[in-house]
């Protein structure tokens, strides 16, 4: 059970700012909304480092049983807010679930996780969907690992690295989107997610 205490303190002082930051109408990210579209009508998903829930509040109002998680008990609390969304506060490790998922959205979260646990975390998520599950995840685009101004703990990828980690993991690639933005600590970065298949 692995987490980085310097990075959840920064969440758990700062729950209330992050929310306000990402505090928007989700339903209209069109990547959500794939997501959505590619989980079966009433099916059980996981917001893997939810934060706020705004995500989860989002598949929620679509029809979708939502369980979410994340290590920061503030923004678990936050997250149990949103009507339809059972969160608790759980570290990536804790994942051990096997065929339980319909989909897993991982929306930068695992970025914070060490590069060198990126394939037992994405090879714990592969087993917790069920086959042909839909799986989502968002990182920041770069090479190594640093911390941002603020103290939270990242690790960088290329595209070409993370296609490589979920095909390992024995992911399928449907597509993918890069861009950039600013976040909690107000610095512009360029970020990739992906759509894949269990």
């Amino acid at each position: 059970m692995k987490s980085d205490r310097e990075t959840i303190s920064v969440y758990d002082e700062r729950a209330q700012e992050y929310a306000q930051i990402t505090d928007k109408d989700n339903s209209k990210d069109p990547r959500l909304n794939d997501f959505i579209a590619a989980c079966p009508a009433n099916g059980t998903v996981l917001d893997l480092g939810c934060g706020p829930g705004m995500s989860a509040s989002a598949m929620a109002r679509a029809g979708l049983r939502v369980i979410a998680t994340d290590a920061s008990s503030e923004m678990v609390a936050i997250a149990s807010q949103h009507p339809g969304v059972t969160a608790h506060q759980a570290v990536f490790d804790d994942l051990d679930e096997q065929a339980a998922f319909d989909g897993i959205w991982a929306n930068f979260s695992l970025l914070h996780a060490p590069r060198a646990d990126m394939p037992r975390h994405l090879a714990a998520i592969h087993r917790a969907l069920k086959p042909g599950g839909a799986f989502y995840i968002g990182l920041k685009t770069g090479s190594g690992e640093k911390r941002d101004t603020i103290g939270r703990f990242y690790s960088y990828y290329t595209k070409e690295e993370l296609f490589e980690l979920l095909e390992t993991a024995g992911f399928t690639v449907l597509s993918h989107k890069t861009g950039s933005s600013s976040g909690l600590a107000g610095t512009v970065e360029d970020w990739i997610s992906v759509a894949a298949r269990a």
